[in-house]
C-alpha cells in the first residue's frame, strides 16, 4: 500500500469518526426513547390541569441520588404516591449541608419509562434553577405536579428520579 492510498484512507476513517461523534446525539436519543432511559421532563413550569380523572390512577415513585462527592442528604417526604391525572400534587424534597462551607445545587430530573416524560406537568420545582444551601443548613424544596390525563392506558407505574449536583465552582465563576 502506497502512501497516498494510507493518507486517502486516514482522512476518510477521520472523517467517518468526525460523523460518528456527530451523530451521537441524535443516535443517544433514539436510543433512550426505544429503551426508556434518561426521560427528560420540561425545564418550565406548567399550568394547572382543568380537570380531574378520579376513575384511573396512576403510582409515581421518586427516586434522588447525589453526584459523586456531594455530601449530606437528599430525600423526598414520600416514595411514592398514587394519583389521579389531572389531579396536583406536592412533594416536598429536602436536603442537608453537613459541611461548613455554602453550595450552589443543581437538581436534573429524569423519568422512567421515557414515554411518562412528556406527560408529567410540573407547575413549581426545585429543578427550575439553582439552589443555594448554606454549610450545616437544611432545606426543603417543594415540586408541585399533576399527572396529564393523555398519559397512555399502559403506563399505571413511573419513577421520576433527582441527581444533585454541586455547581458551585461553575457557579462562582459566572459571576
Amino acid at each position: 500500500m502506497n502512501n497516498g492510498t494510507k493518507a486517502r484512507n486516514l482522512g476518510l476513517l477521520a472523517l467517518a469518526m468526525f460523523g460518528f461523534g456527530f451523530a451521537l446525539v441524535p443516535l443517544y436519543d433514539v436510543f433512550c426513547d426505544i429503551t426508556g432511559l434518561n426521560g427528560k421532563t420540561d425545564s418550565t413550569a406548567a399550568v394547572a390541569a382543568q380537570s380531574v380523572n378520579e376513575q384511573r390512577s396512576v403510582t409515581v415513585e421518586f427516586v434522588t441520588y447525589q453526584s459523586a462527592g456531594l455530601r449530606g442528604e437528599f430525600m423526598p417526604s414520600v416514595q411514592r404516591l398514587s394519583v389521579h391525572p389531572g389531579e396536583m400534587h406536592r412533594v416536598d424534597f429536602t436536603v442537608t449541608n453537613p459541611g461548613i462551607s455554602s453550595q450552589v445545587l443543581r437538581a436534573i430530573p429524569s423519568v422512567s419509562p421515557g414515554r411518562a416524560a412528556g406527560y408529567l406537568r410540573k407547575t413549581e420545582c426545585f429543578c427550575f434553577q439553582e439552589q443555594p444551601l448554606d454549610g450545616q443548613a437544611q432545606a426543603v424544596m417543594p415540586m408541585t405536579f399533576y399527572v396529564d390525563e393523555a398519559l397512555p392506558a399502559d403506563i399505571e407505574v413511573f419513577t421520576l428520579s433527582y441527581t444533585l449536583y454541586d455547581i458551585s465552582e461553575q457557579a462562582a465563576g459566572q459571576g
